[in-house]
């Protein structure tokens, strides 16, 4: 006599079915061929027709199978973002970006936060390889390559740093210092410190340079001392600011800058009247600080989107040699710089 078996809960008849591809496209009202390119961002369909389908999958539950896709294709419409610290304002914001550029142009995002650690790091990495992801988006904690080798056959763009061999989307960071630099002499000041954050990243030092450069043709820098990324200054940094042989000091980073205001303020010293603060990467709390912070703009929208269109060309094998791309930066106007008083 057969064995009955026993109903599992994927024999129960009551259990609602996954909506499929064809259940997709007869919804949408589209082909099979369109709905499949709509969901996975290939293909040439229009924007309002991809708009269309995706809402439609929202509604219904459509999910994509990204075993299966992955199988088929060789890709898993899946793409890695790895940065350093999710506590600093300027990563969430850098985060969000990319979320943003990757979801428009039909990719899910796997996201690791590093917390600084090297060995996070590498595990990440190695994490994101063995997901098969179709290409990695890099914001390394250091100029160094902890990757061991494992990346080469992983498309990736690297942001902001100098590792060897990568694709790089950056800033002109000397440029920016000397715009800084600018904003200050124009404002009269002469005597200038720097609170920088640290120096063993590539960026910082330019950014320092170029401030520094810019600085001595006609001013003096009185100061220059360093501080981790963080609102909490460190002592050196503390007793540049209480002795106050500068007039104005330019910040590494806005967290810092917006430290150095803090400080300053709980000693009673007024900004920006008795002291002017030039932030670098104007993160949303800097227009939200009183006096909010004067401060350079990292363009982080147009690095998301330059990061991500790199990044396909590189997965679609649209690009041959390695690129390094430096957007502008400016310095946004706020209240925290006046003349001298």
């Amino acid at each position: 006599m057969p064995k009955i078996k026993s109903p599992g809960p994927m024999d129960n008849p009551s259990r609602p079915k996954a909506p499929t591809l064809k259940d997709l496209a007869r919804e949408a009202g589209v082909s099979l061929t369109s709905a499949s390119y709509a969901i996975n961002g290939t293909g040439s369909v229009g924007p309002k027709t991809r708009a269309h389908v995706l809402e439609v999958a929202k509604r219904i539950g459509f999910r994509l199978n990204l075993t299966a896709r992955t199988m088929k294709s060789g890709r898993s419409g899946m793409l890695a973002l790895v940065i350093p610290d999710l506590g600093n304002p300027f990563f969430a914001a850098l985060v969000q970006a990319v979320f943003r550029e990757a979801r428009s142009a039909g990719y899910h995002i796997y996201m690791t936060n590093t917390e600084g650690s090297e060995e996070l790091e590498a595990d990440a990495l190695a994490m994101a390889v063995g997901l098969r992801v179709d290409g990695l988006i890099w914001f390394s904690i250091r100029d160094k390559d902890t990757s061991g080798g494992i990346l080469s056959n992983t498309p990736t763009i690297l942001l902001d740093r100098t590792v060897p061999g990568y694709d790089t989307v950056s800033i002109d960071y000397y440029d920016a210092g000397r715009r800084a630099a600018d904003h200050l002499l124009a404002h009269g000041h002469r005597r200038v410190g720097i609170v920088s954050g640290p120096m063993d990243i590539v960026s910082m030092r330019d950014r320092c340079a170029g401030f520094r450069d810019r600085l001595i043709e006609t001013g003096e820098l009185v100061f220059e001392v360093e501080n981790s990324f963080s609102l909490d200054l460190e002592p050196g940094a503390k007793a540049a600011v209480l002795e106050r042989r500068a007039t104005a000091i330019f910040a590494g980073a806005d967290i810092i800058g917006i430290g150095i205001m803090r400080h300053a303020q709980v000693n009673g010293i007024d900004v920006p009247r008795a002291l002017s603060v030039v932030g670098f990467d104007d993160i949303d709390l800097a227009s939200l600080v009183s006096p909010a912070l004067t401060t350079v703009e990292i363009p982080i929208e147009e690095i998301a989107a330059r990061s991500v269109a790199l990044l396909l060309e590189r997965i679609s094998g649209q690009r041959g040699e390695l690129s390094v791309e430096k957007l502008p930066a400016r310095v946004v106007e706020r209240e925290s710089v006046s003349e001298p008083g």
